[in-house]
C-alpha cells in the first residue's frame, strides 16, 4: 500500500492548501532533525501514559491501557473481558475498511443504561423514597436507530422511555414506545400537526406527555384537544431561579430560551380550573443544560422544583411526575472539578442528590412522593463510540544539522544568524541556563536577521539555498532558546519567548474533519480525550497539534485532555517509517454523531458495530460495518447530480478531443475515471485501499 509520508510543517496561515505530495518529493524536503535517543523500556510505563492522557478521569472504568501498551475497553457490566482497540483497527484494515472509522462498542450503551437505573434504584431503596424512577432517553443526543434500539432494549426491565424535541424526532420515537407504561416526553416547540400526533398517541393509551415550553402553547394545546375530543395530559417546563453553570449555563434561570415563569404557571393553573381540567397537568419539568458540573447547583434546582410541586399539589393539582431534565455530566478529562469539562460527582451521587432532595422537601411539606423522571442522554451515549483517525503526515520546522558551519563565502546575514545560534548554544551559561535577558536579546537578533534574509531574497540579492539556510538557522536558534526557557515560571518568561512553544510544535495531519466529527470542539471549545491507540508503553518524544484535511485554519484540535499544564499540544510518539499510525478520539457518542457540518463536503465516516464475546478469539465480533457517505451522496445534498455532471464533463472532453488536445481513447478513460469517483468515500484513501499493512508487521503484534 502506498502511503504519504511527512512534509515540512506549514504555518497556520498555510493550511488552506493541504496537498499530499509524492513520497520521493517528500524525501527531498523533510526535516533532517534527528529524533531523541531511545530511552530504556523500563523508564516509561503504561501507568505513566494513563496519567499523561488522564485515562482514569474520563474512562469511567471502561477504558484502560493493557499490558501490550494498547488502549482497550471493558464494555460489559461487572465483567473483566476487554477488547483491544488496536485489534479492532487491524481487523478493519484486513477487511478493507477505510479510515476515519467510528467504532461503536454497543455493550457500553447497555452498561450505561443499567448503571443509571440501578443507581436510582439504590438511592430509592436506601432513602426510603416512596415512589419510583422512570428514565427517558433524549434522542437528540444521538438519534441513530441502532443507538436508540440498544438503549431501549437495555432499559426494558426498567420501563425506560424516550424524549423527543421536534416533529421528525416524534415521528421516529412514537412507534418505538412498544412497552406499556414507558414514557415519551415531548419537548420543543410544537405546531398543530405535532400536537395532533401527540394526542393521537394518548388516545391509543400511550404515555405521551407534551411539555409546554412557552405560555402561548397552552391555548393551542387545548384548542387541538377540543377539536379531537380528547382530554389532554401534559407537563410544563418551569423557568427556575436557579441557573446552570459552564458552557450550558443559560439553559436555566431567567435568561433561558424556554420555560414558563411562576406567574405564568399560576395563570395557566387558574385557566385549567376554570375549564375543569386541573387533572390535565401531570408533570413538572426543568432543565439546566446537558452537562451540570456542580452537584450543589443540581440540588438547589431539584429542591426549587420540588417546592413548586408540593405547593401545587396542596392547591388541588394532582401532579404525578417530576422531571429533572438532563445534565448528568461526563468527565471529559479534567477529573473531579468545577471546570467546564469536568464534574464534581459520581453517577451514584447524582442519583442520591435527586432522590434525597425530592424526599426532603416532600416530607417537610407532607405531600406524596412523585415519580422521578430524568433525561440523561450524554451520560448514556458518550462513552460508547471511538473515532479512529489515521495520521497521513507530520509537519515540523526544518533545523540545521548539529555539525553545520557556514562556508567562508556565505552571505553575511547567514553568518550572523549562525553566530546568534552559537551564542545561545555556547559556553558561559550559568547552571546550564543563560539569563533571560541574554535569551531575549538573542531572540531579537535572530528575528532581525531572518527579516534581513527575507528582504535580501525578495530583492534578488540572496540565493534560495541561502534563504533556506537562514530559515533553518532561525528555527534552530528558537529551539535552543525554548529549551533553556523550559522549567522557568511562565509568569517570568516574556510572552514572545513563551510563544515559541506554539511555533515549534509538530503538526500531525490526520484523515478527518473537525467540522464533521468533533463540531462541539470547534464551536464551543469542548475538549475530547485524544491519544494514540498503540505504543503507550513508550515515552512520548514529540509535541503535536492535530490538524484535519479541511482547507481552513480552524481545522485543528486546539486544546487537549492531558496532564500537561500547557493544553495546546499533545505529547505523542514519533511515526515509524511507513507503519500505520492511528489516534483514538474518545467520548464521541453524544451529539457529535449528529451535529456534523459538511465543510469541504466531507461526509459521515464509516462505522463498525462491535460486541464483546468471550467465545471469540480476540474477545469480540464485528456485528455490522456501515460505509461512510459517498461522494455522490454528499454532492446530492448540495444539488449536484450524476447525470448533469456526466453530461457537462462529457461535453468538456468532447471539445478537447475536437481541438486535438487529447485522443478519443484518452477522453473515454478520463470520463470513466471521473465517474468512478462518485462511489468513493469523501475522505483521503491510500493508493491501494486493499487493507494490506504496508509495514509488513503482524497486526496482532504489540
Amino acid at each position: 500500500m502506498t502511503r504519504p509520508t511527512a512534509r515540512p510543517e506549514a504555518d497556520e496561515g498555510e493550511q488552506d492548501t493541504v496537498a499530499l505530495p509524492d513520497r520521493e518529493v517528500l524525501k527531498s524536503v523533510v526535516s533532517p532533525e534527528p529524533g531523541p535517543p531511545p530511552v530504556p523500556e523500563d523508564d516509561w510505563t503504561i501507568d505513566d501514559s494513563e496519567a499523561l492522557y488522564r485515562v482514569e478521569a474520563w474512562g469511567e472504568s471502561f477504558f484502560f491501557i493493557n499490558e501490550r501498551g494498547h488502549i482497550a475497553v471493558r464494555p460489559l457490566l461487572q465483567q473483566s473481558l476487554s477488547v483491544d482497540i488496536d485489534d479492532v483497527v487491524s481487523d478493519l484494515r484486513r477487511r478493507g475498511v477505510g479510515f476515519p472509522t467510528l467504532i461503536r462498542f454497543q455493550d457500553v450503551l447497555q452498561t450505561r443504561v443499567v448503571r443509571l437505573n440501578k443507581a436510582f434504584i439504590r438511592a430509592i431503596r436506601e432513602s426510603g423514597y416512596r415512589n419510583r424512577y422512570q428514565g427517558v432517553y433524549p434522542i437528540k443526543v444521538n438519534q441513530l436507530h441502532e443507538v436508540v434500539e440498544e438503549v431501549l432494549e437495555a432499559g426494558r426491565p426498567f420501563g425506560m422511555g424516550l424524549e423527543c424535541g421536534s416533529k421528525a424526532e416524534l415521528v421516529a420515537a412514537l412507534p418505538h414506545l412498544e412497552q406499556d407504561g414507558a414514557l415519551l416526553i415531548c419537548n420543543g416547540c410544537k405546531d398543530a400537526i405535532m400536537l395532533r400526533l401527540i394526542l393521537a398517541g394518548q388516545q391509543i393509551g400511550q404515555q405521551v406527555i407534551p411539555v409546554l415550553e412557552k405560555f402561548g402553547e397552552f391555548d393551542q394545546l387545548l384548542g387541538v384537544a377540543r377539536e379531537l375530543g380528547v382530554r389532554p395530559r401534559f407537563g410544563v417546563r418551569v423557568r427556575l431561579g436557579t441557573s446552570g453553570a459552564g458552557k450550558w449555563a443559560e439553559s436555566g434561570g431567567d435568561r433561558s430560551k424556554f420555560g414558563i415563569s411562576i406567574p405564568e404557571l399560576l395563570t395557566l393553573i387558574q385557566g385549567l380550573k376554570e375549564q375543569n381540567l386541573a387533572d390535565a397537568l401531570v408533570l413538572l419539568h426543568f432543565h439546566l443544560g446537558s452537562q451540570i458540573p456542580d452537584i450543589q447547583i443540581l440540588k438547589q434546582a431539584v429542591k426549587e422544583i420540588t417546592q413548586i410541586y408540593a405547593q401545587l399539589l396542596k392547591r388541588g393539582v394532582p401532579l404525578q411526575y417530576l422531571d429533572v431534565g438532563g445534565g448528568l455530566g461526563v468527565n471529559y478529562g479534567t477529573g473531579y472539578s468545577n471546570e467546564n469539562e469536568g464534574i464534581n460527582y459520581t453517577l451514584q451521587e447524582y442519583a442520591n442528590a435527586v432522590v434525597y432532595s425530592v424526599k426532603e422537601v416532600c416530607d417537610d411539606e407532607g405531600v406524596v412522593h412523585p415519580i422521578i423522571v430524568s433525561e440523561s442522554g450524554r451520560a448514556i451515549t458518550a462513552h460508547h463510540s471511538v473515532l479512529i483517525v489515521e495520521v497521513l503526515g507530520t509537519y515540523r520546522k526544518d533545523l540545521i544539522a548539529d555539525d553545520y558551519a557556514p562556508a567562508e563565502d556565505a552571505n553575511t546575514t547567514v553568518r550572523e544568524l549562525y553566530e546568534v545560534l552559537t551564542r545561545v548554544r555556547g559556553p558561559g551559561r550559568r547552571a546550564g541556563k543563560r539569563p533571560l535577558s541574554e535569551l531575549c536579546e538573542a531572540y531579537h537578533d535572530a528575528v532581525e536577521k531572518r527579516q534581513e534574509a527575507d528582504t535580501l531574497f525578495t530583492l534578488g540579492y540572496l540565493p534560495i539555498e541561502e534563504k533556506a539556510l537562514a530559515e533553518r538557522l532561525y528555527w534552530s536558534t528558537c529551539k535552543a532558546i525554548l529549551a533553556q526557557v523550559q522549567g522557568i515560571e511562565p509568569e517570568a518568561v516574556p510572552a514572545e519567548l513563551r510563544a515559541l512553544n506554539d511555533h515549534l510544535v509538530d503538526q500531525y495531519l490526520c484523515d478527518f474533519s473537525v467540522f464533521q466529527s468533533i463540531l462541539d470542539h470547534w464551536s464551543i471549545g469542548q475538549g475530547f480525550p485524544i491519544m494514540p491507540v498503540r505504543h503507550l508503553d513508550r515515552r512520548p518524544n514529540r509535541r503535536a497539534v492535530i490538524v484535519d484535511l479541511t482547507c481552513d485554519s480552524d481545522g485543528k484540535v486546539s486544546h487537549y485532555v492531558c496532564a500537561n499544564a500547557d493544553k495546546r499540544f499533545l505529547e505523542v510518539y514519533e511515526p515509524e517509517g511507513n507503519a500505520p499510525y492511528y489516534f483514538g478520539f474518545f467520548l464521541m457518542g453524544a451529539y457529535q454523531d449528529i451535529m456534523g457540518d459538511s465543510h469541504n463536503l466531507f461526509g459521515r465516516v464509516a462505522e463498525a458495530h462491535v460486541y464483546a464475546d468471550a467465545e471469540e478469539p480476540d474477545g469480540y465480533y464485528i456485528e455490522k460495518i456501515l460505509p461512510g457517505t459517498s461522494v455522490q451522496e454528499m454532492l446530492a445534498l448540495v444539488q449536484y447530480f450524476p447525470n448533469d455532471l456526466h453530461r457537462r464533463m462529457n461535453n468538456l472532453i468532447r471539445q478537447k478531443i475536437e481541438k486535438g488536445v487529447i485522443r478519443p481513447k484518452a477522453g473515454v478513460d478520463l470520463l470513466d475515471q471521473y465517474m468512478g469517483c462518485f462511489s468513493q468515500t469523501t475522505y483521503y484513501r491510500p493508493d491501494d485501499p486493499s487493507g494490506d499493512d504496508p509495514s509488513g508487521d503482524d497486526p496482532s503484534a504489540p
